[in-house]
């Protein structure tokens, strides 16, 4: 989570937008911006995905290895 939180913090700050503001164009409520930033990890997908999609970007699956050979 923390990698999204730092990307998604950085990228509002270039835009120079503050958190309320952020919300409003996201279309999402300024509390879900807050607990991004925070590096929450109880959010909702599809509201990650609201903000996200400003920048270009969607949250998915991918591959996860616990150890060298892959295995879990």
């Amino acid at each position: 989570m923390d990698q999204l939180s730092e990307f998604v913090k950085s990228r509002r700050k270039q835009l120079g937008l503050t958190q309320e503001e952020f919300a409003e164009k996201s279309g999402v409520a300024l509390t879900v911006i807050r607990k991004i930033e925070q590096g929450k990890d109880n959010l909702s997908l599809s509201k990650v995905n609201h903000v996200l999609m400003l920048f270009g970007h969607v949250l998915g699956p991918i591959k996860y290895k616990n150890d060298a050979t892959g295995n879990r």
